[in-house]
């Protein structure tokens, strides 16, 4: 059951970003160990993209921190943006749960990746944790601030 008395911080985690960049390469948000939580969900935000340009993003999983057997997470990508389908100034939402993943096989890490293609375009990506197994969740240590 929901304790409404939880401020929102309590019940998530930023795990991990692509901060705010003009980028024509692949970023990646580094691999999160899935294991502390049940729920994930990945948020990608692009500015203006250039001209003729795409943004594919996806959710990768792993065997360890180092990337090990990388593999996509199956039904877990958005619909490339472009800039001729007026996706400038749009946002994508990724949900993802933990048993969606391949831990029965060793995958137990995940990682946000935001390839963009032909041009230069505005990025950022978050991927968040939620409903953590230990509580209180922790922030990613790039969290400035946490106001309760």
């Amino acid at each position: 059951m929901l304790d409404r008395n939880l401020h929102p911080t309590q019940r998530l985690a930023l795990l991990a970003a692509v901060n705010p960049q003009s980028a024509s390469t692949a970023q990646v948000s580094g691999w999160i160990d899935a294991s502390k939580f049940d729920n994930f969900l990945a948020l990608v935000a692009v500015g203006a993209l250039g001209s003729g340009a795409t943004v594919d993003a996806k959710i990768q999983q792993a065997q360890d921190s180092s990337g090990t057997a990388a593999k996509d997470v199956a039904g877990k990508a958005v619909t490339q943006l472009t800039k001729t389908g007026s996706n400038d100034n749009g946002q994508c939402l990724i949900n993802l749960k933990q048993d969606e993943l391949d831990f029965a096989n060793g995958y137990g890490f995940i990682q946000l990746s935001v390839t963009p293609g032909v041009a230069a375009s505005l990025i950022f990506a978050a991927l968040f944790g939620f409903d953590a197994r230990y509580e209180p969740p922790s922030q990613a240590a790039s969290v400035e601030q946490t106001i309760l």
